[in-house]
């Protein structure tokens, strides 16, 4: 399949497209296994603290991975109406607590905002194994009526996304993306082209979760988990000690806005969307190469950036050895060797799904903020053949960290890039 830019880079006589500046995030709303809420997880995140350990959620003693990114500290009652919580199931309960963390972090009151001048563009995948198996057990003990598997997550999606346009009064475009890991970013860059067509605000972003026995279930069937039981030594990216990932749930939902509506209001900015970018990988077989180092480059064209001001990477890191290599073959082929920082705060999390990537993305632009890279924990040695300058502990880099890229791969093909820029 051809790669594409999710914004034409290039205009066919040369010029770059004029319309618009580039969108710019007011506002980010996190949940996460090593923290609630933004500053909480990134103060965690700065101090390498892991959110990784025992599944708690369901017996998992008798599965081979046992490991798991739980949110074990949410309290839904504090975060959703108590009408709402016999209609949510625990993946819209931690989306409904993002959100409404990143619109009051924008000082964003939707209720003052023209109508349909905003809306929500969400990313998930996996969450709907849960409201699923609820309903399986429905039938099992109620003998209900069958939903097929299909219905019930359809259905789920939209309800999840529903949920918080109907609480914000969010009534302008909306929709959902599911592209696994790759969703996060996907969702950013499709509210990213509806705010230059003409839209004020989206809440846009991922939260997953499938910690649940269906889920789980799904999540074997993949054979990317790992069967390390030290939380230490499980998910260890461009190791040669990788075994395969940890699975997560959360991610991060933030506030995209015009950067003329902000800035008339006085927004406080985290950074600009500059640059964001597709593509799929050709059928396993087929002989072709992966596409990640496409969709790389087709953002930064997309950005009106080069390689050499690109500040740090935030890594795909599947943690597993080939691809591993292959993530770390594509940086140092557009970077050089160990040319730029690469980092996967991903490590203190698990991998999230569609949260993922939308967690890199608020972690980049905190990064942008502090002037700090964080760390990719429990990583000692990097493989010889994975030739990243992969950061290990908090770097603050010599010179300003402006430009940031942040790298998603999904599982069935997809690769997705978005760059982010601090405040000019």
């Amino acid at each position: 399949m051809t790669a594409y830019a999710t914004e034409p880079a290039v205009r066919p006589d040369g010029d770059r497209p004029a319309a618009h500046a580039a969108p710019v995030v007011t506002g980010i709303g996190v949940t996460a296994p090593n923290g609630l809420g933004t500053e909480t997880w990134w103060a965690a995140v700065l101090r390498g603290e892991s959110g990784i350990g025992p599944v708690t959620r369901f017996d998992a003693t008798r599965y081979p991975a046992k490991l798991a990114g739980e949110i074990r500290d949410f309290e839904p009652e504090k975060h959703v109406p108590s009408r709402l919580l016999p209609q949510t199931d625990h993946m819209t309960r931690l989306a409904l607590a993002a959100a409404d963390e990143a619109l009051a972090d924008a000082g964003v009151d939707p209720a003052r905002l023209p109508e349909y001048a905003a809306g929500v563009v969400t990313a998930a995948s996996a969450g709907g194994f849960e409201f699923g198996q609820r309903e399986l057990q429905a039938l099992w003990s109620k003998g209900g009526q069958y939903v097929s598997a299909y219905q019930s997550f359809a259905w789920f999606y939209a309800v999840n996304t529903g949920q918080i346009s109907i609480r914000h009064g969010l009534r302008g475009p909306s929709g959902v993306l599911v592209t696994e890991q790759a969703g996060g970013l996907d969702a950013v860059a499709q509210a990213r082209r509806r705010i230059r067509r003409g839209v004020r605000l989206l809440v846009t972003g991922g939260v997953d979760s499938a910690l649940c026995p269906w889920g789980w279930a799904a999540h074997l069937a993949g054979g990317e988990l790992t069967s390390v039981t030290d939380p230490a030594r499980a998910y260890l990216p461009f190791s040669a000690d990788a075994s395969g990932h940890v699975a997560g749930e959360g991610g991060a939902l933030l506030v995209l806005e015009d950067a003329d509506a902000a800035a008339a209001r006085g927004a406080r900015v985290y950074g600009t969307v500059a640059g964001c970018a597709a593509t799929f990988d050709p059928p396993p077989g087929s002989g072709g190469a992966p596409r990640l180092r496409d969709a790389a480059e087709l953002a930064l064209r997309d950005a009106g950036v080069s390689p050499a001001e690109v500040d740090v990477v935030f890594a795909d890191a599947a943690g597993r050895r080939a691809a591993d290599r292959a993530e770390a073959e594509a940086v140092a082929g557009l970077f050089g060797a160990g040319g730029v920082p690469v980092t996967a705060p991903k490590t203190m999390t698990g991998r999230l799904a569609a949260g993922g990537a939308a967690l890199d993305l608020a972690a980049a632009l905190l990064s942008l903020r502090d002037q700090v890279i964080p760390p990719t924990a429990h990583v000692t040695d990097v493989a010889p053949d994975c030739p990243v300058d992969l950061v290990t502990a908090p770097r603050r880099p010599d010179t300003p960290l402006r430009t940031a890229l942040v790298l998603a791969r999904g599982r069935g093909g997809f690769n997705s890039a978005a760059v982010v820029r601090a405040p000019a």
